[in-house]
């Protein structure tokens, strides 16, 4: 889909179609992994941890956010879940950062990290390769983030961001370019996709790293 230049209302409209459809493809993703024990890191409101959760196959997840408002609205949109812990599939939620030691977080099968990456300076990004995929190591890792080269269809100039709070975007290269080296550091295979209608030239407006831990 190419245009030139989107309303406010517009790009809303595009922003949460795209992101339904990221989270559909995650969930996805997880699923056919077989992972039964699933992290969200930066789980925001828990819109992921809702997919899982009514999914019987997912005995525990573990939704993990810095963000009090976020948390909140978590806590409230999945109040019978933590209400009951009788209930399968089990749920925790965990006040905090990925950008810290989670240790009690290792071991799990599988986590998403979905459009979170772009929120953390980039000076931290060195804390995020030693936390999530030296301590924590989930065997499998789907993490998603806007494509900037994606930016100018919608209506985007050149170093203005999806989201106010984005503090960089990626390139197509630079996002693989940093995927690979966390990959090859951390006994890690990745692969690369894209979500949502591409462009021949610019690619799809989300990419994706799918990273698979080697034994």
């Amino acid at each position: 889909m190419c245009f030139d230049v989107l309303s406010d209302s517009s790009m809303m409209t595009q922003m949460t179609s795209l992101h339904e459809q990221r989270l559909d493809c995650v969930y996805r993703q997880l699923k056919a992994a077989g992972a039964r024990r699933v992290l969200d890191l930066g789980c925001g409101s828990g819109a992921l941890l809702a997919r899982l959760l009514n999914d019987t196959q997912f005995e525990e997840v573990v939704g993990l956010e810095a963000s009090g408002l976020s948390l909140a609205t978590a806590r409230s949109m999945l109040g019978p879940w933590l209400a009951n812990e009788r209930q399968r599939p089990g749920l925790t939620l965990v006040r905090g950062s990925y950008t810290e030691s989670q240790r009690d977080l290792a071991g799990f099968d599988a986590a998403a990290m979905v459009e979170t990456i772009e929120h953390v300076k980039p000076h931290q990004l060195s804390l995020v390769e030693r936390c999530v995929f030296t301590e924590m190591a989930p065997r499998l890792l789907v993490m998603t983030t806007p494509n900037r080269e994606y930016n100018p269809l919608l209506g985007l100039g050149p170093g203005e961001f999806r989201e106010q709070d984005h503090k960089f975007e990626w390139d197509r290269a630079k996002f693989a370019f940093w995927c690979k080296g966390i990959a090859s550091r951390n006994r890690y295979s990745v692969q690369f996709g894209g979500i949502g209608e591409a462009d021949p030239e610019l690619g799809a407006p989300t990419q994706t790293a799918v990273f698979r831990r080697l034994y």
